[in-house]
């Protein structure tokens, strides 16, 4: 008997059919993992741009310790940055960074003529810090040739009037008269004067020989002081000891024995005052009688 249904048949392919199969397959796994050159450079050209573009637009800005920073945004002032690091979108942001450590500025020598008419050629030092970055960049277009301009006036109106005397004696004064006219009006541009020194004060040739013929006078006259002081005290010390050897003669016979002591010739040079020896005689008494020779000489008995 035949069983009813669909009979499961099994089919027995020759092994030279798989062969064939799986040889046609292999080359199809092969082609699967192969990467293809040309789409690897496309790639990489792409990610270049990319970043290209990224790094242009998008800008990395660092603020030191001693600087501050200026964020705008569309052209307006978005406020003050401390010290870090920020990112900014370029196409529509900035950032302007500041050094806000003190610093010196040199103002050259400048031609001022005195109240007595003396030209005098005067330079500055002046010492200072950025205190408002903001009011800097606001208050002027170039707050440094501003202030530059501003010690400048300053320096004039401080020698106005003056005479070249009073500059000369007042020399350590004037860089703080400077500072006093000019500080109100770099405050106002955010700028903080710290301090001004005069750095050379430079008179004319014909005054610069004037001034050293006073000196040389003065000095002069001075040394002339001092000779006439010294004489007068030898003269008076000289009026001091003839009285007293006039007082005193046995002084004398003291100042003779200590020649004679403290010599070492055979020859002693002894000066006396005149009236010494008439002092002498009259509190010694009458002299004896003498005798004079045939020949000049005195003999006494």
């Amino acid at each position: 008997m035949q069983a009813s249904g669909l009979r499961h048949r099994s089919v027995i392919r020759p092994a030279s059919s798989l062969t064939c199969r799986s040889s046609r397959t292999r080359p199809i796994q092969g082609r699967r993992w192969r990467v293809n050159p040309i789409l690897a450079v496309l790639a990489a050209v792409v990610v270049v741009i990319i970043a290209a573009v990224v790094a242009r637009l998008l800008g990395l800005v660092v603020v030191h310790d001693y600087e501050r920073g200026l964020r705008y945004s569309r052209g307006r002032l978005m406020g003050l940055l401390d010290p870090g690091a920020y990112i900014s979108f370029r196409a529509i942001s900035e950032i302007r960074v500041f050094d806000v450590r003190p610093t010196f500025v040199t103002i050259d020598g400048q031609d001022v003529l005195t109240g007595d008419g003396v030209n005098l050629r005067v330079s500055l030092v002046a010492r200072y810090l950025v205190g408002d970055p903001a009011a800097a960049v606001a208050g002027d277009q170039d707050y440094r040739r501003a202030l530059y301009i501003v010690l400048q006036l300053g320096l004039r109106e401080a020698l106005v009037g003056r005479t070249a005397d009073e500059l000369l004696a007042t020399r350590g004064q004037l860089g703080a008269t400077v500072m006093e006219r000019a500080a109100g009006s770099l405050a106002r541009l955010g700028v903080e004067l710290l301090s001004v020194d005069v750095r050379d004060l430079m008179l004319p040739a014909e005054l610069k020989r004037a001034f050293a013929g006073v000196v040389a006078a003065r000095k002069d006259g001075e040394i002339a002081l001092e000779r006439a002081r010294g004489e007068t005290a030898a003269l008076r010390n000289l009026a001091n000891a003839g009285r007293m050897l006039e007082d005193n003669p046995g002084l004398v016979q003291l100042r003779l024995l200590q020649e004679i002591g403290g010599s070492t010739g055979n020859t002693v040079v002894i000066g006396l005052p005149d009236g010494a020896g008439t002092t002498r005689n009259r509190r010694a008494g009458p002299s004896e009688p003498t005798a004079t020779a045939k020949d000049g000489r005195t003999r006494r008995p």
